[in-house]
């Protein structure tokens, strides 16, 4: 990790810049993707299955045999895991559900909100070297919950056409039944058009590599949305001299483990607890499989000495992590200066892990610094708000004038006289009960 002291403001800037991904012809082959899908269907998925992933398939969807076969694959101390881990998520997801609340606005209006699901979404699941069945949990529990009627999945298939069998049982766990083997790019493509297995979508989510996220952000120009922008994971720590260098270290590692593009910030107002955290870092990094990543990950990097806590948690705002960690003494002390993060993390006994896992958030977050205006996934990004308005005759009458007003400024008359129209009835027929 490169190390800075007591940069000035001026220096924040060019300090927190993310990694910088080759964008060349990017966008261009994305568009390729999207066009030869959109035109041949199940036809172009097959040669990019084929292309991107090395094996020919004939049938997309995963069959209820190969569900069964790949729940007989997994252990019993992971299936034990993940049921806790969904029953956590459920809990707090659930939670999130609201009541429906009327509100006399004047006398005699009548104004509510209502929730409805969106009824079709896509989910994307990334395969490789890190299956991330967990994703199935965060996104596919709140999908259930908020009453979503059709839920696509899609994940790459390995060299033997499968799966990973931990995405299949989590997805059977939970009730998500319509699975297809495709990754990539084509499987967005596959979920904004539809083809003859996938069916099209009305909202995409899910984490992917640089060709997965400029996809989805071209299916927007397609009428489809998005969760939120997404690249590559990130980790900002503040730590003082309360905090144990080892659990630091773990979680800068934890970051940095995801990917090569991935960076972790470390902050502190000592000098003394960067130097410790440095230290374990470098023992902690030689025990780990994914050694030769993170160290990459590492050099994009940074630990920052600043003057004090305050300073940091400033720092941490004009940055605007994905994940946040408070790694200081009393740190529920300094929530409300938070402003910019997509998940927080207090004390020392609050690793990103438990947020990535099992503690009942959800973990698909803004990055990027997109966590100044995004919100991470939660039980209202399945969901549409719709407003309702019941106006009774007492009602129109006290706030006829008023609309009245304000459309003959606006010089919309037709509007002013879907008003006057009514009140010259109530004032005819004399009612004038609510």
């Amino acid at each position: 990790m490169k190390q800075y002291k007591y940069p000035k403001i001026s220096e924040w800037k060019s300090l927190c810049e993310r990694p910088s991904q080759n964008q060349e012809n990017l966008s261009g082959r994305v568009k390729s993707v999207f066009d030869d899908v959109k035109n041949n269907g199940d036809k172009a998925l097959k040669l990019y299955t084929e292309k991107f992933d090395g094996v020919v398939l004939n049938d997309f969807k995963v069959s209820e045999s190969q569900i069964n076969e790949a729940n007989n694959l997994v252990s019993d101390a992971l299936k034990s895991a993940i049921k806790l881990a969904s029953e956590n998520i459920t809990k707090f997801h659930a939670s999130q559900q609201e009541e429906k609340k009327i509100i006399e606005t004047t006398e005699g209006v009548f104004c509510w909100r209502e929730s409805r699901a969106i009824q079709n979404i896509g989910i994307y699941i990334p395969g490789g070297t890190a299956p991330l069945f967990s994703t199935v949990l965060m996104l596919g529990i709140p999908a259930n919950i908020a009453g979503c009627q059709d839920i696509a999945l899609c994940s790459p298939p390995d060299m033997d056409g499968k799966i990973n069998p931990a995405i299949l049982f989590t997805a059977d766990l939970i009730g998500i039944k319509n699975i297809y083997k495709v990754g990539g790019s084509q499987a967005i493509a596959a979920l904004t058009f539809g083809t003859e297995t996938i069916p099209k979508v009305d909202k995409i989510f899910g984490p992917g590599n640089q060709y997965v996220t400029a996809a989805k952000q071209l299916a927007q120009n397609y009428g489809v949305a998005i969760d939120i922008p997404a690249g590559p994971s990130e980790v900002l720590v503040i730590v003082d001299e309360n905090s144990v260098p080892e659990f630091v270290a773990a979680d800068l590692l934890s970051q940095a483990e995801h990917g090569t593009d991935s960076q972790v910030i470390l902050l502190s107002n000592s000098e003394k607890i960067i130097n410790e955290i440095n230290i374990e870092i470098n023992k902690q990094i030689e025990d780990l499989p994914r050694k030769e990543i993170a160290k990459i990950a590492l050099e994009n990097s940074k630990s920052i000495l600043l003057d004090s806590i305050d300073e940091a948690i400033a720092f941490s705002n004009y940055y605007a992590p994905e994940h946040l960690i408070l790694a200081i003494e009393n740190a529920e002390n300094f929530i409300n200066q938070i402003t910019n993060a997509g998940s927080v993390f207090l004390g020392n006994y609050s690793p990103e892990s438990a947020g990535d896992y099992a503690s009942g958030t959800n973990h698909t977050l803004p990055t990027n610094g997109f966590a100044k205006n995004y919100s991470g996934v939660s039980l209202d990004s399945f969901v549409k708000k719709i407003t309702f308005q019941n106006i009774t005759k007492t009602g129109i009458k006290n706030i006829g004038k008023t609309i009245e007003v304000i459309a003959e400024a606006e010089e919309l008359m037709a509007h002013k006289k879907a008003i006057s129209v009514r009140l010259k009835y109530l004032k005819k027929t004399s009612t004038g009960s609510a």
